[in-house]
């Protein structure tokens, strides 16, 4: 190897990780600077910069106003009423299908899955005129019940990934079922959706983080923020015409991570084992 190769070879390795170090400052910096705002009294705030350290690391006045004023108990409760029904009602629809659309041939079948890889291409911002009109003809706004209904709508990649995961799934245990006796309602309960499990914590991951932290929506259907606030809504009570209380911002920020912190830390064992059976075929 020669020393400009070697010059290369140690360039090379220099960026690798300086790229590394500086992604994860990016993405860290975010959090400490919300971290430390949160302990701040709003004099503080106003006199003193976002990275600058507060006087007090005792000052928890700042969350329990956030948490009183912006409503949080009744938005965590609502958002895991939400959250537990969209994936419970997902799951199902989710794997039902894909079973039908993997295990059964029939006319149209590919056309279905043109349909969904089509949906996928369209924004979802762009169709909401017409979301809208048909959950106000059906009187579905500001309703918990309309807005887990339309958040319940098919998830396409999720399909994807269960249809994926049947295909790596012997037919011959269908047949073996068959000969048995099972109905085809149970080959599914009984046989094929235990064994979809990583592909269902993939699915749920993807969809829980996402229904778990959705404003637009929320906003746009849940209009007494009173009565059906959810984790995101509650956080703009501080944002206002006459200025925003980025201190009691943060503070709720930190308590709405504190949930989903906890749920990776119990269950991060499973959480990897799912996203990586869930990321290879074959």
């Amino acid at each position: 190897m020669t020393a400009l190769q070697k010059i290369g070879k140690v360039l090379l390795t220099f960026l690798k990780y300086f790229s590394l170090v500086f992604f994860a400052f990016v993405a860290v910096l975010p959090i400490v600077s919300c971290v430390i705002t949160a302990f701040k009294t709003e004099t503080e705030y106003a006199q003193t910069n976002v990275m600058e350290l507060p006087e007090s690391w005792l000052n928890l006045r700042n969350f329990a106003d956030a948490f009183t004023r912006a409503n949080m108990g009744r938005a965590f409760m609502n958002s895991t009423i939400i959250l537990i029904s969209v994936l419970v009602v997902s799951v199902l629809v989710g794997t039902s299908l894909a079973y039908v659309l993997n295990r059964f041939q029939f006319p149209g079948n590919g056309l279905i899955r043109s349909l969904f890889l089509f949906a996928t291409l369209l924004p979802g911002v762009a169709m909401q005129i017409a979301v809208y009109e048909i959950m106000f003809k059906l009187g579905l706004i500001n309703s918990l019940v309309g807005y887990i209904i339309m958040m319940c709508g098919t998830d396409v990649i999720a399909i994807y990934i269960y249809i994926q995961f049947f295909e790596n799934i012997s037919v011959s245990l269908d047949e073996s079922a068959i000969i048995d006796g099972a109905s085809y309602f149970k080959i599914y309960y009984k046989i094929l959706l235990p064994l979809l499990r990583p592909a269902i914590v993939t699915a749920c991951i993807l969809k829980g983080v996402g229904t778990y932290n959705e404003y637009y929506c929320a906003n746009l259907y849940l209009q007494n923020k009173k009565l059906y606030p959810t984790v995101a809504t509650s956080l703009y009570t501080f944002v206002g015409p006459l200025g925003s209380q980025y201190n009691l911002i943060c503070a709720g920020v930190i308590i709405s991570l504190l949930p989903a912190l906890i749920v990776f830390i119990l269950f991060q064992k499973q959480i990897y084992s799912g996203m990586t059976a869930g990321s290879v075929k074959g």
